[in-house]
C-alpha cells in the first residue's frame, strides 16, 4: 500500500473537535452534553446577510474575482475605517475564512524550517498551520498566574534567531480572553523594526472587549506599515462561522501581491457569502446587533468565571476580550478529565464537553492540567453547565 506524506502524518487532531466521538456516544446514551468546547455563538446570524444572499441567488453562481469582489471589499474599507484603519481594495484580500488568512501569511513572509514566535496558549489550529507550511513554532511563554501578559522585551528578544521571520498573535486572545496593552503592542512593534521581523495580528476577536478594555489594531500602530499584516473574520463578530469570509490586509505591496498569488491558485472566495456579507455592512443595523453580542457576552463571561472562582483549586485570569477562558485545573491530565466527563459522568443525566489545552501549547508538557471553556451558550445554559462541571470536577478529584 502506498505511504501517506509526512505532513499527513505530523498533522495534529483538533483538540477542539476530537472528542466528538465520545460527546455522540453520551448522546446517544441519553444524555445532555453542554458544548463549552468550540468556539460557535448561539446568536443567530442577521438575517440581513441571509437577504443580502437572497437577492443575489440569480442567473449564474460564478466566480468572484481571487481578491474579493470590488463590493465586498468596498464595504471593508468602510467598515475598518469606524476604527480609524484606511485600507484600499488593493491592501485587502476576501480568504476563505481566517484560517486561509494566516495560511497565506504564513506562505507569503516565510520559507520552509524558518521560525515564527507566538504568545502561548495560542489558537490550536496555529499548530496546524505551521506543520503544513512546515515551519517552527517558537512559544513565548505565559500563564494564568500572570494574566496571561507578555513578559519583558529581553525575554521575547531572546528567542529570536536568524531563523525568525515574524511574531503571530492574536488580540483579543483565543484561548485566553487577554486582550495587549497599547504597551505590549509597542513592544512587539519595537522588536520588530529591531529584528527586522513582520508582525502577523489575528484580529478576528476585535469587538469583543469587556470591562473598558479597548484592542488596538496593528494597523493603527506607527511607522509599522511595512511588516504590519492584519487576518480577521466574520465568523464572530456577525455569529456567521459557517460563511467562510475571512480578510488578510497589509500595506506591504511585496506582502499582498505574493498572497495575491496563493488567492489565485485557488481560484475564489465564497461567492454568495460575500453578497451577504456587502449587504450586511451597508445595514443600518450591524452595528446595533454587534453591541448588542457584546454586552451578552459580558453577561456570559460573568457567568463562567464568577463560577470557576468557587470551584477549589482552579486558577483562571478573568478575561478582557473573545469569548474563552482557560482554566488550569486541580488535575493531572485535563484531556482524561475531558474524555471521562463524557464516558463515566452525567450529573441528573447531563454533562459538559471542554477542550483540553496542552495542544495549545508548543511547549512539551504545558497545558496538560487546563482546559479552554467557550461561553457560547446562553446564560441559563451556562449557569447549569458550570453546576455540572463543579460536580464533575469534585467527583473526579475524589476518585483520583
Amino acid at each position: 500500500m502506498p505511504s501517506i506524506s509526512w505532513r499527513a502524518r505530523i498533522v495534529q487532531a483538533s483538540p477542539i473537535r476530537k472528542l466528538k466521538p465520545f460527546a455522540d456516544q453520551a448522546k446517544r446514551a441519553g444524555k445532555r452534553v453542554y458544548h463549552l468546547n468550540i468556539g460557535q455563538p448561539d446568536i443567530p446570524t442577521p438575517t440581513e446577510y441571509f437577504e443580502g444572499i437572497r437577492q443575489a441567488a440569480h442567473g449564474v453562481l460564478a466566480y468572484s474575482p481571487s481578491q474579493g469582489l470590488d463590493e465586498a471589499l468596498d464595504a471593508l474599507s468602510e467598515y475598518y475605517r469606524t476604527f480609524d484603519i484606511a485600507l484600499n481594495r488593493n491592501e485587502m484580500i476576501i480568504t476563505t475564512g481566517g484560517s486561509e488568512a494566516i495560511t497565506f501569511a504564513l506562505l507569503a513572509v516565510t520559507d520552509v524550517g524558518d521560525q515564527v514566535l507566538i504568545p502561548e496558549p495560542f489558537y490550536t489550529n496555529y499548530n496546524s498551520y505551521a506543520q503544513i507550511t512546515g515551519i517552527q513554532i517558537v512559544p513565548i511563554e505565559t500563564d494564568a498566574e500572570n494574566g496571561f501578559r507578555l513578559p519583558d522585551k529581553k525575554v521575547i528578544e531572546a528567542k529570536i534567531t536568524p531563523k525568525t521571520k515574524a511574531i503571530l498573535f492574536c488580540n483579543p486572545g483565543n484561548p485566553t480572553g487577554v486582550v495587549y496593552t497599547r504597551s505590549e503592542l509597542e513592544m512587539l512593534a519595537e522588536i520588530a523594526r529591531a529584528h527586522n521581523l513582520y508582525l502577523i495580528a489575528d484580529e478576528v476577536y476585535r469587538e469583543f472587549t469587556y470591562d473598558g478594555a479597548q484592542a488596538i489594531s496593528v494597523l493603527q500602530l506607527p511607522d509599522l506599515e511595512d511588516r504590519a499584516i492584519l487576518v480577521d473574520s466574520i465568523s464572530k463578530r456577525f455569529s456567521a462561522c459557517g460563511a467562510r469570509i475571512g480578510v488578510l490586509a497589509s500595506k506591504n505591496s511585496a506582502v499582498m501581491e505574493s498572497a495575491l498569488k496563493f488567492a489565485q491558485a485557488r481560484l475564489s472566495p465564497p461567492t454568495l457569502e460575500q453578497y451577504g456579507l456587502i449587504y450586511l455592512l451597508k445595514s443600518a443595523r450591524y452595528q446595533n446587533f454587534v453591541r448588542e453580542m457584546i454586552s451578552e457576552f459580558a453577561r456570559r463571561r460573568d457567568v463562567v468565571y464568577e463560577a470557576l472562582q468557587k470551584m477549589p483549586g482552579v486558577i483562571c485570569a478573568k478575561p478582557q476580550g473573545a469569548f474563552y477562558v482557560t482554566a488550569k485545573l486541580p488535575i493531572e491530565d485535563a484531556e482524561h478529565f475531558a474524555r471521562w466527563l463524557l464516558t463515566d459522568f452525567s450529573f441528573e443525566n447531563e454533562t459538559v464537553m471542554l477542550a483540553p489545552a496542552a495542544e495549545f501549547y508548543a511547549t512539551p508538557g504545558k497545558g496538560r492540567d487546563e482546559v479552554r471553556i467557550a461561553y457560547v451558550l446562553n446564560v441559563d445554559a451556562l449557569t447549569r453547565a458550570m453546576r455540572v462541571l463543579h460536580e464533575g470536577l469534585m467527583s473526579y478529584t475524589k476518585t483520583r
